[in-house]
């Protein structure tokens, strides 16, 4: 059998020796591909078109690496539930190498679940076919949705079992990254490496992902800025969609601004800006309101590693930086602000300020909220009201006055902005390209995960990933994945970390 060759080219190996500990994947037994995103294979210049089942399954698991790779577990820490863990890394994780993609932009390669690593701990390494798959689910329905993520390529069964409340049928997947750099990244290296070795790091980031910065006059703050620039829209992004991550802590905030670690996350369904639905969040730290909150004070903590390459000087370090996280949560606003007023179908502020815009807004949450309402239908369905259908939208909020008065604010301002015939449905098909009809509604994945791990059954898992990636198309054969989950079901969901 010819050996796979992919076009690696592997800079952090190369570029950042003593970051990283080598590590061969463990080998499995009887591997199996599950999923293969052959699209993305195209998009990454992997030339996998003339291998089989049998050759990606050896390919996949580790059994058999691809010419050129070069798998290394990575170091990190990271502020889990704000306390402080100074030694994390990839403890189921390997890199395995970089590419550069047709668009030219370098790539991470990286297996989940193959095996112990120097970082491991207690841990074996593994993972299990649900969590695997949902990584598939989850970030395939981000990229849809146009939000930054980490995607999967691939997830192979490794036909052994991975032993955890109950026994589970083990897997690898292979997961897509811009990058895997990580505020922990940078914690790491502040709490046992060097002065050298931070700013070692924080160069690399920034060749890698924001090379303007390198012409700043001060590169290291421009560089923290470009990273809550990055962060500030991500979030936004995920509010509008009503994604909570679950597990904000700094070793899951990734460093260009991708989405990553799809464990204890979940979409929202009925509109609760205290939503949680993490098993092990019981305080809400990161609850769906509290995620620009928590996104600043993630970027606080990657200040604190960069202070020495910002100033000398402390107290003026501390003053520079802190300019730039207390000016986050404006550049998250007007982030927000954007995408609300694509939401409510709104081309431009008009004579109106930001502030009546964002009341606007405001009042339709509060509204969505007051009266329990699916946050995703809501908003497709004032498309629909757009186009002069007020029906579906109404029986969301049946025997409601509030409903009439808020429309009719919305109604004005979307009159002082309307001109000629065609206006209302161009507004309704533009707001219908943004608020999407199909979400991963919580039930269906629950499904779909059980029958493919606990069944072998890959068809409601197929099925699903179809819908997910057409978020904007109201095509009726897919009406049952637009369907909220019932009342019972949402009362006793619980997402866990894929461990």
């Amino acid at each position: 059998m010819a050996h796979i060759v992919f076009p690696f080219d592997n800079s952090y190996a190369r570029d950042l020796p003593g970051f990283y500990a080598p590590c061969p994947p463990a080998t499995v037994d009887s591997p199996t591909l599950l999923f293969l995103n052959r699209s993305l294979a195209e998009e990454l210049g992997l030339d996998l078109a003339h291998q089989d089942d049998t050759a990606l399954a050896a390919l996949f698991s580790g059994n058999r690496l691809p010419q050129g790779a070069q798998p290394i577990a990575q170091a990190y820490a990271g502020h889990q539930f704000g306390q402080f863990s100074p030694q994390l890394g990839d403890g189921r994780a390997l890199l395995i190498g970089e590419v550069i993609d047709v668009h030219g932009q370098r790539r991470d390669i990286a297996f989940k679940g193959s095996g112990r690593t120097p970082f491991s701990r207690r841990g074996d390494g593994k993972a299990a076919v649900g969590p695997m798959l949902r990584e598939v689910l989850l970030g395939e329905a981000m990229h849809a949705l146009g939000i930054p993520t980490t995607r999967a390529l691939a997830v192979v069964a490794t036909g052994e079992p991975v032993y955890r409340e109950r026994v589970l049928p083990g897997a690898i997947l292979t997961r897509v990254a811009a990058s895997h750099l990580r505020v922990g990244t940078f914690q790491y290296f502040m709490a046992h490496g060097s002065p050298h070795q931070v700013r070692q790091l924080a160069d690399y980031a920034m060749a890698r992902h924001f090379p303007r910065t390198r012409q700043a006059e001060n590169p290291y703050l421009a560089f923290l800025g470009a990273v809550a620039e990055r962060q500030a829209a991500l979030i936004a992004l995920w509010m509008h969609v009503g994604f909570i991550h679950g597990v904000m802590n700094t070793d899951n905030m990734a460093i260009p601004g991708e989405t990553i670690d799809y464990g204890p996350c979940a979409f929202m369904e009925t509109f609760d800006p205290a939503a949680v639905f993490s098993s092990i969040d019981g305080q809400g730290r990161y609850a769906y309101a509290e995620q620009p909150r928590i996104a600043r004070w993630n970027l606080a903590r990657l200040a604190e590693c960069l202070l020495p390459l910002i100033d000398t000087g402390e107290g003026h370090a501390i003053t520079l930086a802190t300019e730039v996280i207390d000016a986050f949560p404006e550049r998250y606003r007007q982030h927000w602000l954007a995408g609300l007023r694509a939401k409510l179908g709104l081309a431009d502020t008009g004579s109106h300020g930001d502030g009546m815009d964002a009341a606007l807004g405001e009042g339709w949450l509060d509204l969505l909220h007051a009266q329990q309402v699916d946050y995703t239908l809501a908003w497709r369905h004032l498309a629909d009201a757009a186009a002069g259908d007020e029906t579906p939208l109404r029986a969301l909020f049946p025997g409601q006055p509030g409903l009439e008065r808020w429309l009719q604010r919305w109604r004005e301002r979307c009159a002082s902005e309307d001109v000629g015939n065609d206006r209302a449905a161009a507004r309704a098909q533009a707001m219908r390209q943004v608020n999407p009809w199909i979400i991963p509604r919580n039930q269906r994945v629950e499904e779909a995960l059980e029958a493919a791990s606990d069944h072998g059954d890959l068809k409601p898992f197929e099925s699903l990933l179809h819908a997910l990636r057409r978020p904007y198309d109201t095509d009726p054969a897919l009406a049952v994945y637009a369907q909220p989950a019932g009342t019972d079901f949402m009362a006793e969901f619980r997402t866990y970390c894929g461990t």
